[in-house]
C-alpha cells in the first residue's frame, strides 16, 4: 500500500504555517469587523489582556473577548470538522456528492437536538448533556441503525446500501421534526432558526468540547488517509493492496458520525461546507489525500469564518443564519464546479 502514494507527497512546514496564518489572518478580521467595529489594535490589546487575566476592560475590548471571541473559534472549529468530514466521506464512498450528511447522521443529530429544544429532555446527571448530549446520542444511535439496516441489506455494506439508507433515514427524521414542531408551537421560531444553522450563542464550553471532538476523531481520519488514497482505485483494489475495506470503512463511518453528532448539536444544520470545500480543495492542491485533508481542514475554517461575517455584517443589526449563506454560496459554487468539470469532459 506504501507504493501507491509517496510519502513524499505531503506538504512542507512553510506550507503548514502559510496555511495557519491565513486562517489566523480571517480569524482576527472576524474579531475586528461586526455590527460594531473594533480597530485592530483594540483587538490584540483585549487578546492580551485575556492571556494575562486582566481586567479594565473598555467596551470594544469585552465585546472581542466575551462575545466574539468564543463564537469565531467555534465558526473556525466547525468550519474545520464539517469539510473533514466531507472529504473523508467523498473518498470513502468516491461519489463527489457525499458529504458528512450522507449517512444520515446529520439528520439524526438535528432531531435528538429538536427533541431537547421541544419538549425539554435531556440526560439527568451531567450538566453538559443538554441538546449537545442528546444529537450526539441520537447521532451514535443513528448510525447504528443504519448500519444494521444495510448490513441485513448488504453483508458487505457495500457503498450504494450505505448511502440509500442514508437517505431514506435521512427523510424519516426529517418526517419527525415536522410532527414535533406541530406539537411544539410556542417553540416553532426558535427551533426553526436553530435549523438553519447559527453559532450565536458558542461559548467556551462547547469550544472546548468542538476542539476535543475536531483533535481526537478528526486526528484520527487524518491518520486514515493513505487508506482513502487506496479506497480511490476501487474496494476490491483496495483490498488487494493491504487494506482491510470493512474496518476502514466503519472506523471512518464511526468517526464523521462523532464530528457531525457534536458539529450539529452546537451550531445546527450548516449546509454544503462539507460538500464544496473539498472540490476547492481538490482544485488547489490535487485529489492526493495527504495534500487534501489536512487543506480542506484549513479551507473549511476560513470558508466558514468568512461566511459568518457576511452573517454577521451583510443585514447589520440583523444576523442571518450562517446556514442560510453557506447553502447560498455552496450552491452557486457547485453548480460553476460542476460546469467546470462538464467543460473539461
Amino acid at each position: 500500500m506504501a507504493n501507491i502514494i509517496s510519502k513524499r507527497d505531503t506538504f512542507s512546514a512553510v506550507q503548514y504555517i502559510g496555511m495557519s496564518m491565513l486562517v489566523l489572518a480571517a480569524l482576527i478580521l472576524c474579531l475586528s469587523l461586526g455590527s460594531v467595529s473594533v480597530p485592530l489594535r483594540d483587538v490584540f490589546t483585549a487578546l492580551q489582556k485575556g492571556v494575562q487575566g486582566g481586567a479594565d476592560l473598555s467596551t470594544g475590548e469585552n465585546i472581542v473577548l466575551h462575545v466574539r471571541l468564543p463564537r469565531v473559534l467555534a465558526v473556525t472549529l466547525v468550519g474545520a470538522a464539517l469539510s473533514l468530514c466531507g472529504v473523508a466521506m467523498q473518498g470513502l464512498l468516491r461519489n463527489p456528492l457525499a458529504d458528512g450528511a450522507t449517512l444520515g447522521v446529520s439528520a439524526g443529530a438535528s432531531l435528538g437536538a429538536v427533541v431537547t429544544m421541544a419538549f425539554g429532555l435531556s440526560i439527568p446527571g451531567v450538566a453538559l448533556f443538554g441538546r449537545v448530549g442528546m444529537a450526539i446520542l441520537f447521532a451514535f444511535l443513528s448510525l447504528i441503525l443504519i448500519l444494521a439496516l444495510a448490513y441485513r441489506l448488504d453483508s458487505q455494506l457495500s457503498t450504494n446500501s450505505i448511502i440509500l439508507i442514508g437517505v431514506v433515514f435521512s427523510l424519516f427524521a426529517s418526517a419527525l421534526m415536522s410532527l414535533i414542531l406541530t406539537f411544539a408551537a410556542e417553540k416553532t421560531r426558535d427551533i426553526v432558526f436553530w435549523t438553519m444553522g447559527s453559532l450565536a450563542g458558542a461559548d467556551l464550553t462547547q469550544v472546548l468540547l468542538l476542539a476535543a471532538a475536531l483533535l481526537a476523531a478528526g486526528g484520527w481520519l487524518i491518520r486514515l488517509r493513505t487508506e482513502l488514497n487506496a479506497f480511490a482505485i476501487g474496494e476490491s483494489n483496495a483490498h488487494a493492496v493491504g487494506v482491510d475495506v470493512k474496518r476502514v470503512k466503519l472506523l471512518v463511518l464511526i468517526l464523521v458520525s462523532i464530528l457531525i453528532g457534536v458539529t450539529v448539536a452546537i451550531g445546527g444544520t450548516i449546509g454544503f461546507v462539507g460538500l464544496v470545500v473539498p472540490h476547492m480543495g481538490r482544485l488547489l492542491v490535487g485529489p492526493n489525500h495527504r495534500k487534501l485533508m489536512p487543506a480542506t481542514l484549513f479551507f473549511g475554517a476560513v470558508f466558514l469564518l468568512i461566511a459568518d461575517l457576511v452573517a454577521r455584517t451583510i443585514a447589520s443589526p440583523l444576523q442571518i443564519p450562517i446556514g442560510v449563506i453557506t447553502s447560498l454560496v455552496g450552491a452557486v459554487a457547485f453548480i460553476f464546479l460542476f460546469w467546470r468539470q462538464a467543460r473539461g469532459a
